[in-house]
């Protein structure tokens, strides 16, 4: 059964519509390194109609220019990709297929033989619908040690709250944390009570 993995770049704020003045500064080799991984044993990536004409703008020239991004360019260009989008023209890039339905899409290829990881880089909205649906299976955060102050956000103001688990951490020497999370339920149902008794067992003693 297929795995959806969302990775995203976002700010302390939680702004995940990033802007190059506060994200480039932080990318260096450790970022990288994140990155590729993230990338590695992709067998189809997932887009929202935004990232992907972001990607398709660039990564076609960059691959055709042949300078060190090239190589990077050309497994994006070979990897198979679906794109959440209601159009049906021409996308313009190679292995390039189109849902309209993209909670339908996603349980279809859990069930594709020989799928595994699914990739969901970017792509906000469609991050967040996989989310409410539970239907992203892990999420990986890039966060960079700045508020955004504007922006997308990757959580809304209105939804319910959202328990996650912690799969891994890591930070960088910028200051960037790398997190990992998974789906998961409140660890227990304890209320202020619960947390008083707490403080009285390991508060200074009279």
């Amino acid at each position: 059964m297929a795995t959806i993995v969302s990775t995203l770049f976002i700010a302390l704020d939680g702004v995940a519509e990033i802007e190059p003045d506060w994200h480039f500064p932080y990318f260096d080799e450790n970022m990288a390194a994140a990155v590729t991984d993230d990338y590695a044993g992709t067998d189809l990536i997932l887009l929202g109609r935004v990232t992907y004409d972001s990607f398709a703008g660039a990564w076609p020239d960059r691959e055709a220019a042949g300078e060190v991004d090239a190589e990077f360019a050309a497994q994006l260009g070979d990897t198979p990709k679906l794109v959440a989008t209601r159009s049906r023209t021409d996308l313009g890039w190679r292995n390039v297929e189109t849902t309209d339905d993209l909670l339908a899409a996603v349980r279809e290829l859990r069930e594709r033989p020989g799928l595994g990881k699914v990739l969901v880089p970017g792509s906000l909205s469609v991050v967040q619908q996989l989310l409410a649906a539970g239907e992203l299976d892990e999420l990986h955060l890039l966060v960079h040690p700045v508020a955004a102050q504007h922006g997308r956000r990757l959580f809304a103001d209105d939804s319910p709250a959202r328990p996650l688990k912690l799969l891994s951490s890591s930070v960088f020497p910028t200051g960037v944390i790398r997190l990992a999370y998974a789906p998961a339920e409140l660890p227990n149902s304890a209320g202020y009570s619960d947390a008083a008794e707490r403080l009285a067992e390991t508060g200074p003693s009279a």
